[in-house]
């Protein structure tokens, strides 16, 4: 089963573990997520210590095929971001046990 965690779900964890109000916890979490972006859109890669990189790549445009109709398009050009975790990050996940 897949479970969502959303910015409410983050909000209220750092609320129960620091004890700062929820609103002062939504403007600590606004300010993480505005500078991660401000960084990438600056920098082109972020770095977060034993959590891994983030990091701007452009694509070039290329010709997509719509699989039921067989229709050709062109998809423009654009830049994704992708995530590496860390070595450290990797380890603790195969760490885990499922349950």
């Amino acid at each position: 089963m897949r479970v969502n965690l959303t910015k409410k779900d983050l909000i209220n964890s750092v609320y129960m573990q620091i004890g700062f109000s929820k609103n002062i916890s939504e403007n600590i979490l606004d300010d993480i997520m505005n500078i991660i972006i401000e960084n990438l859109k600056k920098n082109k890669k972020i770095k977060i210590s034993k959590f891994g990189t983030f990091s701007v790549r452009g694509k070039k445009s290329r010709i997509g095929r719509n699989p039921k109709t067989k229709e050709e398009k062109i998809i423009s050009d654009r830049k994704v971001i992708l995530f590496k975790p860390s070595k450290e990050f990797k380890s603790y996940i195969n760490s885990i046990k499922d349950d």
